[in-house]
């Protein structure tokens, strides 16, 4: 992997900075961060740090919003059966949760329904919709798919079956014909927040529905844990009304989670008040993992979970399922690593595609992130799926649209989906080498040196002096932290351990440092960089890049310094 860059986030405005420091009373790295984020007046600072329910947009504003809620009223006024129908990743099961609960009292009749990854693939299957006939239920409200799936929503005309779409995915040139198709993405669609998560849809269906039928906003704002799920593992902006969700999400997640949640954060992280990170990596792997080894029904029946007994038999059933997950996960790593091994031309790529026919299926997303943490390059791993067609994920490297680059290769492609940095698609077997250098030669169309550099952005210098509680206490009232607003990086100079500083770790690959400082050492954390550690005795100081927590041991709390990468001053 390339040295990786460290470089300022964008240079805020001076005047702006100064203004926004005076009329808050703020330090000046505080009001820097501030204007940087775009939080440069003073009602966006309240709105920022004081984020109210009473902010969320009307749901109306949603293009077909009003369509919605006349089915559904038509649906319970005839006595029609509904089927609630989402995918298999967090984002999905989240969504289905969320929306089974809120209209499970107000149908006689209602079902839920996942895919099977293997069996059905993504998005909207004829199985489900097959599944909806045999059962009776005459309307389905698919969440977190459905706004590419116009042969499917036909075939469902024909059975006499109606559609309500609630995706936050790019529609194509052609919407579905369901009686109701919500995505803020429409370009029809004048809603103000263009980048709620799937679930953050049915969250709005439910809002709208409440306030049509005069409902306690309690009705739909207690499902805001299961939104803010969603938010954190499908990795959307936390800004504007996603920002207000995992505000208050994280507030019942931390002090009156539902049961399955309860047990499974007891069983994932022993910490007392979980972020969006924690989220991001010890909550959402566990959910997913039900969908990538075995039916991500369980998810959901977890979510759902109404006894104690209930959610720990399916959150034991989700910790094994993440397990084989992880021993999957490092197999395919391995694989990976032995064919760049054997073929070192291939770095010479600007792109990756790697192909075995026995790869999990449910893995290979994993496996093309841990493919860029190696290398960094946009990655796409694919496995066999059916006879004659591969499966695959892609994912990628900031400034490149991995989305926009499948759109250009979609001649070889059967089918492709998915986002900026995280795709999905199917192939006939006989066009993976047609596919893969179309896919590299858009690459050494659009990929540079400097987006096949990994960079590090820090939001300010800091003295490592100034690192203290008071400090921390207002960065920390900038959470929640995510894409849009991420945890501050500061960069400090002149750094030395006090002497005390070792390698830690059960294969030794970490650092535990201290750092000398006038008023006492600090305890840094460097993971992965144990390589680093002579070098750190042997010179007379050195520079990082780092973020600030708190460590809570026994009781006691300590700050430390989470140290992103480390440089010494002849490197720069």
């Amino acid at each position: 992997m390339p040295n990786t860059l460290w470089k300022p986030h964008k240079t805020p405005n001076a005047e702006a900075v100064e203004l926004l420091k005076n009329e808050i009373n703020a330090p000046d790295i505080i009001a820097q961060m501030l204007v940087q984020r775009g939080i440069d007046t003073v009602p966006k600072v309240r709105a920022f740090f004081n984020p109210r329910i009473a902010d969320m947009h009307d749901p109306f504003l949603m293009k077909d919003m009003d369509k919605a809620i006349e089915r559904i009223q038509k649906a319970q006024k005839e006595g029609e059966g509904v089927l609630i129908f989402g995918d298999y990743d967090v984002d999905g099961t989240t969504s289905v949760a969320l929306t089974y609960s809120f209209f499970k009292d107000k149908f006689k009749k209602i079902d839920f329904y996942i895919p099977d990854r293997y069996k059905e693939g993504y998005g909207i299957s004829e199985a489900g919709i097959n599944y909806a006939k045999s059962a009776g239920l005459s309307l389905i409200i698919a969440l977190d798919c459905g706004i590419r799936s116009i042969d499917k929503i036909n075939y469902a005309q024909t059975l006499g079956i109606d559609f309500i779409i609630c995706d936050h995915h790019l529609p194509g040139d052609e919407l579905p014909k369901a009686a109701a198709v919500l995505d803020p993405k429409r370009s029809d669609c004048e809603y103000p927040f263009k980048e709620l998560a799937g679930c953050g849809i049915g969250l709005k269906l439910a809002q709208a529905y409440a306030q049509v039928h005069d409902l306690d906003d309690r009705e739909y704002l207690q499902y805001l844990d299961l939104a803010t799920l969603s938010i954190a593992s499908d990795i959307v902006p936390i800004q504007d009304e996603n920002r207000i969700i995992a505000h208050f999400g994280l507030k019942i997640i931390n002090q009156n989670p539902r049961l399955g949640l309860k047990r499974l954060i007891e069983i994932a992280i022993n910490k007392e008040e979980l972020s969006i990170g924690d989220l991001v990596f010890y909550i959402g792997p566990r959910i997913n993992a039900a969908g990538r080894m075995s039916d991500a029904k369980s998810a959901v029946r977890m979510l759902l979970a109404e006894t104690q007994e209930v959610a720990d038999r399916y959150v034991l059933e989700l910790q094994s399922q993440n397990e084989d997950r992880k021993i999957v996960d490092q197999e395919i790593t391995a694989d990976f690593k032995k064919i760049i091994a054997e073929t070192p031309s291939l770095l010479d790529r600007k792109t990756h595609v790697f192909y075995q026919e026995n790869w999990h299926k449910g893995v290979v997303g994993i496996a093309a992130s841990r493919a860029i943490e190696q290398y960094y390059r946009p990655t796409i791993i694919l496995t066999k799926s059916a006879e004659g067609i591969l499966a695959g994920s892609a994912r990628s490297v900031q400034g490149f649209d991995i989305h926009a680059a499948l759109e250009k290769c979609k001649e070889y492609l059967l089918q492709f989906g998915g986002h900026k940095y995280a795709a999905g698609m199917t192939l006939k077997a006989e066009n993976l080498q047609a596919f893969s250098d179309a896919f590299e030669q858009v690459g050494r169309e659009v990929l540079t040196d400097d987006i096949l550099t990994p960079k590090i952005y820090y939001d300010a210098l800091l003295d490592v002096n100034e690192v203290n509680y008071r400090f921390y206490s207002i960065i920390q009232k900038m959470a929640p932290f995510g894409p849009g607003n991420m945890t501050p990086i500061f960069y400090a100079k002149g750094l030395k351990d006090d002497g005390t500083g070792k390698i830690i770790g059960k294969t030794e690959e970490h650092l535990k440092l201290n750092i000398k400082r006038p008023s006492g050492s600090i305890p840094s954390l460097a993971f992965g960089m144990a390589d680093q550690f002579p070098a750190i005795k042997k010179a007379d100081s050195f520079e990082a890049c780092f973020q600030i927590n708190e460590n809570i041991f026994r009781g006691s709390r300590t700050l430390q310094l989470m140290l992103k990468d480390i440089r010494f001053t002849n490197d720069v």
